[in-house]
């Protein structure tokens, strides 16, 4: 074929070519013409994603990010971890990705862990106070030996304060010169003969009765039949003079004290209690009180009162407490530790190992169903007898985790549960942020 030839048919191949596909193109577009309109895709989100937004990508609503290295810090938005070189993770509010729905445990685990629960039961709570106090006298048991007439004291037996003394037991020996002329008076009626004297002996012994002298005093002088001029003071009870204020040949004045004494059979002990506590206490309870200088001797009492005075410094109150003494071991500045009973009353309980403190709350592991457990938070109150009133955050019958439930806590940290920490989101920033509607519950299996 000669070149001529060659170019001519090249040339209409090529013309063939345009015109076929001229025809496909309209072809096309024909048929999408003719053809119904498909399905819009869904539209993204105007903005980016925030706390409380559905995530298009699984159609779930995110409660907030976290970083998985440091679950207890929660941001409001999506971004990178200002913690660690990574994203943040989305929390959901239905159990999808990043959280779930509780702790699960299996069997074999749970026994291997050891662990336990108890059932939230109503109880009788008495929970006992302890407090320190410091021994000091008896202040009722307190008695007091006056001059009852003036005189000159001649001899003391008792020298100095805080010695102790019996009762009965001689003090000190007074003449008194006022008693000889009344004793003389009386005498010498009592030698007289007549018969209207029986009304001059009552005059006369009514005299020695004013000059202070007692009635088993004048039985003395009326069955002697001698003056008695000097009286012997005795100790009225057993115990320690506390005050003196006697001394060998100084003049003593009608009514002035000579001895001050204070018996040992009963104490106080004033003990501090905090003024949280104190509404707990009530007059008459019983108290047991033990010393470290005494490890062995238990002393037993009661709360004689509650002395309306609280020490701003320490804001505490003071339980006048009234214990026994028997042997006289117990002596005013000594420490004693006092447990003071309170009054009984009826609350929901559980034992008291159950309870996690964290500083700012208290959490208890519930346990559900087939080895499931989520965290929940309680307002606590009284301590008794290694049970814990709950006032709120659980019900009559519920089981709580007694033994290994700070392994679950742990996990549920981990994971950033909101129950254990319940801390408000935060921004990428680490501003502030709002937070979720609802804590999320947490699952973990094993």
């Amino acid at each position: 074929m000669n070149p001529k030839t060659l170019l001519i048919a090249l040339a209409a191949a090529g013309a063939l070519g345009a015109s076929g596909y001229g025809l496909y193109r309209l072809g096309v577009q024909h048929g999408a013409a003719a053809s119904p309109p498909a399905a819009t895709a869904p539209a993204a989100p105007a903005g980016p994603l925030k706390a409380g937004d559905t995530d298009p990508a699984t159609g779930k609503k995110v409660l907030y990010w976290h970083d998985p290295m440091v679950p207890a810090q929660k941001f409001d938005r999506p971004g990178k971890s200002p913690y660690m070189d990574m994203q943040l993770v989305p929390v959901y509010a239905d159990g999808g990705p990043g959280e779930e729905a509780h702790v699960k445990v299996s069997a074999g685990v749970r026994q291997n862990l050891g662990l336990r629960t108890a059932e939230v039961v109503r109880a009788t709570l008495a929970p006992r106070v302890e407090a320190v106090g410091n021994i000091a006298f008896d202040e009722r048991e307190q008695a007091v030996v006056q001059a009852r007439a003036t005189g000159y004291i001649e001899k003391l037996h008792v020298r100095a304060t805080l010695d102790p003394v019996s009762a009965g037991q001689a003090l000190a020996d007074v003449y008194v010169p006022d008693w000889v002329a009344a004793q003389e008076e009386f005498l010498a009626l009592g030698r007289m003969q007549g018969q209207d004297l029986s009304s001059l002996r009552d005059g006369a012994r009514q005299r020695m009765r004013q000059a202070g002298m007692s009635d088993a005093q004048i039985r003395l002088v009326e069955t002697s039949g001698r003056l008695q001029p000097r009286v012997t003071l005795v100790a009225p009870v057993s115990g320690v003079v506390v005050e003196l204020q006697a001394r060998e040949g100084m003049t003593v004045a009608p009514g002035a004290t000579l001895f001050r004494i204070n018996s040992l059979s009963t104490v106080w002990a004033n003990a501090d209690v905090p003024e949280s506590r104190a509404a707990l206490l009530r007059p008459g309870a019983p108290v047991e009180g033990r010393s470290a200088a005494l490890p062995d001797a238990v002393f037993k009492g009661i709360v004689q009162a509650i002395l309306p005075e609280v020490d701003a410094a320490t804001r505490t109150l003071k339980a006048r407490v009234e214990l026994a003494n028997p042997g006289n071991r117990l002596v005013p500045g000594m420490f004693v530790t006092v447990a003071l009973g309170t009054q009984a009353q009826q609350a929901l309980a559980v034992p008291t190992e159950a309870v996690i403190q964290t500083g700012e709350r208290s959490v208890v592991m519930l346990a559900g169903a087939n080895g499931t457990y989520r965290p929940v938070d309680v307002e606590t109150g009284i301590e008794s007898g290694g049970l814990t009133e709950i006032r709120r955050g659980l019900g009559l019958g519920q089981k709580v985790v007694v033994s290994g439930q700070f392994l679950l806590d742990s996990e549920a940290s981990l994971k950033g549960l909101g129950a254990r920490t319940g801390d408000a989101p935060v921004d990428a920033a680490g501003k502030p942020g709002a937070a979720p509607s609802r804590q999320p519950a947490m699952e973990m299996t094993r």
